[in-house]
């Protein structure tokens, strides 16, 4: 089993490092074109969430982010130091009261890229599971 991991500070500029980390990753695995767009924007979207959520942008907390691969699955963790957040209780965004709501859909997108999606430790670790046997 293939895994490497990744750690940096809660800032947004380190989205770059993030993207470069996925592209890396899917050329390894010859990963197909959709199959990448859905990777690359879940895991950003986890990523984003773990800055802005989890460690409320405090430059000072880190994020983790590791990958595995047994060649017909590939994982992403990734995971902050916050407190966690009720994933079981968000609220719907394709709800007509919540379209117009300029955020709240990482997880909603998450969840419908990725084949599974586990959240552990109250959802302060996001494991995102891709099937990528052809």
């Amino acid at each position: 089993m293939d895994s490497e991991k990744l750690h940096f500070d809660s800032i947004y500029d380190n989205i770059n490092l993030v993207e470069k980390f996925i592209v890396d990753i899917c050329e390894k695995y010859k990963i197909e074109e959709d199959n990448f767009g859905n990777i690359l924007l879940a895991v950003t979207e986890a990523v984003n969430n773990a800055i802005q959520h989890g460690n409320n942008l405090d430059p000072k907390k880190k994020i983790n982010l590791a990958y595995e691969s047994n060649n017909k699955n590939l994982s992403f963790t990734i995971a902050d130091e916050g407190k966690g957040f009720d994933y079981n209780t968000l609220p719907d965004p394709t709800e007509p009261n919540n379209i117009e709501k300029p955020n709240g859909r990482g997880v909603f997108l998450m969840r419908h890229l990725a084949d599974t999606v586990d959240f552990i430790d109250n959802g302060r670790i996001v494991k995102l599971n891709f099937n990528i046997a052809s």
